[in-house]
């Protein structure tokens, strides 16, 4: 039985393989989860047992990657169909991926940060008691040598499979693929800096020998092989030829808005320092090896669901909020089940437990900023005097002439009443009306909106820019000069309206 089973089935004849190997390079700290919960974390990052390294799956490259070509080529809500990761995930019996990607380790030791986490009530805005956790991530600018191998069959489409190839490559060249967890909130951004590729034809003896020949166990880039910054640049001087102009599916509405600190800032975290340092400091992390001041994604997005849910609430009437709450904010934020939770609500799917955000809010690094320590004391309602063992210090960070932060949200799949509704988010944002991380109730946490470019990645693209100059908000429609000022307000405002006729209808 089993030797007609080799006389049947189909072999694969392969004629060429390529290999590409990449230093790939953290860009945010990174969360590459051991799931072991005997740590001094609630997750600790996967370690290799032999060295004190990082260890990268490369089931999680390909994961991430495979998703990536998804929704480039098809769109957010599509099925997958690529020859390059073989059978879909739910086929057994799907064929087996043509690419090999192998695992990878830190090119260092490991260099890690611990990161705070907390989750705040929406009704009284503090603390969810049992609610805090802390993170083991890796540091930014970690690095990991990649290495993959692409086998092309006699039977396969070469031109396609190079195609999907290049277009991953290329999204770990950009910037636009994350790994880890809590990617939607600013941790595992990563780039590739540098490319080697290997073009190898079986059908030529001196190629085969020359793969026989390769050292496939050294890892890191060959210091006898050329280098290059670009992916193209390197499928061209390796022999492959690549074909552009392949159109992004992904619809996707994207703002990227310039901002500077108008009151002090101050985002908790654990001391940055093991020396003498004040009770609370500034969230800060290493960037190039430097602490640098951060507005980290989890707080910029905890504060925007907090107001689109007052938003949502002010609008609805009483007996519709926890409605509209389900279909609106949950639907753009995410959610959890909780056993209060009534799923008919949310889904038309009962084992829905669960919904990832489709709000991606990243990290921002806060420029030329100063550390100043406060020192604070809690009063006695009843004396008026000093409360016994309440004296503090706390140490935000300040803002100057030159101090700037550069916030990105992307809402994926965005309906209109979406967009109107991240409209009125980004208005309270740039007027300084929605403070951002902790004791905003003595005036910290306001920002001040300089410029916005506003991106919508549709089928008929928009793109805004909003500037602030002399005072006085300056619009401009970047595809289409010659809109004036009313038309661009028109168009807006549309959206706007479009929010609040959403949650007007489920009255």
């Amino acid at each position: 039985m089993i030797c007609e089973r080799l006389k049947t089935r189909n072999q694969r004849l392969i004629i060429e393989r390529i290999i590409v190997k990449g230093t790939l390079i953290l860009d945010t700290p990174t969360g590459l989860g051991s799931g072991d919960a005997d740590g001094d974390a609630d997750l600790v990052i996967l370690r290799d047992i032999i060295e004190d390294k990082a260890l990268l799956m490369g089931s999680s490259i390909t994961g991430a990657l495979r998703n990536y070509l998804r929704e480039f080529e098809h769109g957010y809500d599509a099925t997958e169909k690529s020859l390059l990761f073989g059978g879909d995930r739910s086929d057994n019996d799907g064929e087996q991926s043509p690419l090999i990607v192998n695992d990878a380790l830190s090119s260092e030791f490991i260099q890690t940060e611990l990161r705070d986490g907390v989750e705040i009530s929406s009704l009284t805005g503090t603390a969810v008691d049992t609610a805090k956790y802390d993170l083991e991530l890796l540091e930014a600018g970690t690095k990991f040598e990649l290495y993959f191998e692409l086998l092309i069959g006699e039977s396969d489409d070469r031109e396609q499979l190079i195609r999907e190839l290049f277009i991953v490559l290329q999204g770990l060249e950009d910037g636009e693929i994350s790994l880890g967890m809590k990617k939607r909130r600013g941790f595992g951004r990563c780039h590739v800096k540098t490319w080697q590729v290997w073009r190898f034809d079986w059908q030529k003896l001196d190629n085969l020998i020359e793969w026989l020949n390769f050292e496939h166990w050294t890892t890191g880039l060959f210091s006898s092989h050329n280098s290059y910054p670009k992916i193209l640049e390197a499928f061209q001087k390796a022999g492959i030829k690549v074909k552009s102009g392949w159109k992004d599916n992904r619809n996707r509405f994207t703002i990227q808005a310039t901002f500077t600190l108008a009151s002090p800032l101050l985002i908790r975290s654990s001391q940055a320092d093991t020396q003498k340092a004040p009770d609370d400091v500034h969230l800060k992390s290493r960037r190039n090896g430097e602490l640098k001041s951060i507005l980290s994604g989890t707080s910029l997005a905890g504060v925007l669901r907090h107001r689109a849910e007052r938003i949502v609430n002010t609008l609805a009437e009483n007996n519709q909020r926890e409605t509209s709450r389900i279909q609106i904010i949950d639907e753009m934020f995410g959610f959890v089940k909780d056993n209060k939770d009534n799923l008919d609500l949310i889904s038309n799917d009962n084992n829905l437990k669960a919904q990832a955000s489709r709000l991606i809010v990243h990290e921002s690094i806060i420029k030329e900023t100063n550390d100043l320590v406060q020192t604070r004391i809690a009063i006695d309602r009843f004396t008026g005097g000093a409360l016994h063992g309440a004296l503090f210090q706390e140490q935000p960070i300040f803002a100057n002439e030159k101090t700037e932060l550069k916030l990105k949200i992307e809402l994926r799949q965005p309906e209109k009443y979406e967009i109107g509704l991240l409209l009125l988010l980004l208005k309270d944002l740039w007027t300084g009306d929605l403070p951002v991380g902790s004791t905003s109730s003595i005036g910290r946490g306001r920002l001040q909106g300089k410029e916005a470019i506003i991106n919508w990645y549709t089928n008929s693209p928009k793109k805004w820019k909003f500037k602030l100059k002399d005072n006085k908000l300056q619009v401009e429609d970047l595809l289409n000069k010659k809109s004036s000022l009313n038309k661009i307000q028109a168009e807006l405002n549309i959206l706007v309206t479009e929010f609040v006729n959403q949650v007007k209808q489920y009255e």
